[in-house]
């Protein structure tokens, strides 16, 4: 009777371990818009992951964003997983899409491609083994909101001139942690890695082809040095003040690869620092919060009187820019005989004249004149790109018809390692805090995930008087930023 009852106790533990076993899966599916020049590959990559009764699907995309913006349409992700749904069984709420949010072009296709990953995948699945680790990179980002003496705060972009040097006070901080999943099959080889990292992929490549950016350069680092075929999915993180380093460099040529090696080269030192093992945690939650549409008539009225402003201050001069780039040089090379040698000044002044001193002070003054307007002129590109943007925002915060937007929020647990995601553009400081805040060390956050809702900022962002790029193309209103904390704090404790 003993013998019995231990046999059916070891029976049972052994079908309840097997029953709990962490399954994965993972495939890709080219999805590179090849109808002009292509530098190297797009891609949609799915990772399934299945425990018991629970399976979770993590997609990346090689693409600016999930609907909204770019070339994949608002009706991608509702008619992916209501497919998945029908095909497999898998609810909508289990799969995340996360955008990498390169600027790449990808096929028409992407549906179709996109749900034969996810097929693929689930024909793939095999027994994992699981470990989290934490890489670092610091070398290929940097913010790119300016802090100015004047107390406003500015962007780098290609959209408007940058800010002079004489003018910046300090610049933002950047987020240099790697986030990495390990998933190894159960004999060791490698089957899936999981990395997120907060940056715009918006380098670029010499020839101006087609390009998945540096993190596509990056997954393919580390895809070719794992080998046995293992995919390596880069999830975008809280990316949406972090550019690539030297964005606005002029000396040399826009090349994503150099970037994405080093980032790929890093991921893979905490790759190798990972020790995978028996985990069957899957944990996967989903819930929509309604955060609060922006009001910006007033800010669009200030920014209006301002473009009358700058526009009422350029002053006519005698230069033109040949003339004024003429005598930039000539007084940057030597500011106090810039017309003549100095010997001819002496002459003159042994002769009681003054006319080269006069000549020097009118073109001073006229040079200075010449430089006032290009500043204002670089003022006001930014203030009507930016005054576009809350324009279009506002129109559509009117034409919602409420004053909040529903977002749908995901956090999900693959042993020690959590995620939480959102669908917009979450600026670095807001990862940072919730990484600071949330009871689990492993904690990531990833932004651009289930859609596109623009640039996401914190309270103190979107106040900012500079109006940067993000402080514009928002539809939130600044009290956004605690009830989303709030609330993704409240998700990860539950995990």
């Amino acid at each position: 009777m003993l013998l019995a009852t231990a046999l059916l106790w070891v029976f049972s533990c052994t079908a309840d371990s097997l029953h709990a076993e962490l399954l994965a899966g993972t495939a890709k599916v080219d999805i590179t818009n090849r109808t002009g020049p292509v530098n190297d590959p797009l891609f949609v990559k799915a990772l399934v992951l299945r425990s018991g009764e629970t399976t979770a699907v993590i997609m990346t995309l090689d693409a600016v964003a999930v609907g909204e913006i770019g070339h994949i349409n608002n009706d991608y992700l509702p008619a992916l997983r209501a497919r998945v749904q029908k095909e497999f069984g898998i609810a909508p709420t289990q799969i995340l899409v996360n955008a990498s949010h390169c600027h790449g072009i990808v096929a028409p296709d992407v549906g179709e491609c996109s749900f034969q990953a996810v097929s693929q995948a689930l024909k793939n699945l095999v027994p994992v083994r699981v470990g989290v680790g934490v890489g670092h990179e610091d070398r290929v980002s940097e913010n790119r909101r300016i802090k100015l003496k004047s107390g406003k705060t500015v962007d780098v972009r290609h959209a408007y001139s940058f800010a002079a040097d004489a003018d910046i006070a300090s610049v933002g901080p950047i987020d240099p942690a790697i986030g990495v999943l390990r998933l190894d099959r159960v004999d060791g080889r490698p089957l899936a890695v999981v990395y997120n990292f907060a940056c715009h992929p918006i380098q670029g490549v010499p020839s101006g082809a087609n390009t998945a950016d540096m993190t596509g350069f990056a997954s393919q680092v580390i895809e070719d040095n794992l080998g046995h075929g293992a995919v390596a999915l880069f999830v975008q993180g809280c990316g949406g003040d972090i550019n690539p380093v030297s964005y606005k460099a002029v000396d040399q040529p826009r090349d994503a690869e150099p970037l994405g090696n080093m980032l790929g080269l890093s991921t893979l030192k905490a790759v190798h620092r990972i020790q995978t093992q028996v985990d069957e945690r899957l944990v996967v939650r989903n819930e929509t919060l309604a955060l609060p549409r922006s009001d910006q008539a007033d800010r669009i009225a200030q920014l209006e009187q301002e473009q009358t402003r700058l526009a009422a201050s350029f002053k006519g001069t005698t230069l033109n820019f040949k003339t004024f780039l003429q005598l930039m040089v000539k007084h940057g090379l030597t500011g106090e005989f810039p017309s003549s040698p100095a010997s001819r000044y002496l002459h003159e002044k042994a002769l009681g004249r003054e006319q080269l001193s006069r000549l020097d002070a009118e073109n001073r003054k006229n040079v200075e004149a010449y430089l006032q307007n290009i500043l204002a002129m670089e003022e006001l590109t930014r203030v009507q790109t930016n005054l576009a943007l809350l324009r279009k925002h506002q129109a559509q915060n009117i034409a919602a018809g409420k004053r909040t937007v529903d977002v749908e929020l995901a956090s999900l647990r693959i042993g020690e390692f959590m995620l939480l995601t959102f669908p917009g553009e979450l600026t670095v400081q807001i990862g940072l805090n919730l990484k600071s805040k949330s009871p689990h060390p492993s904690t990531f956050i990833a932004g651009y995930t289930n859609g596109y809702i623009y640039y996401a900022p914190t309270k103190e962002q979107l106040e900012n008087p500079g109006n940067a790029q993000e402080d514009c193309d928002s539809i939130l209103a600044p009290e956004w930023q605690e009830m989303f904390e709030k609330k993704a704090i409240d998700m990860l404790n539950a995990l």
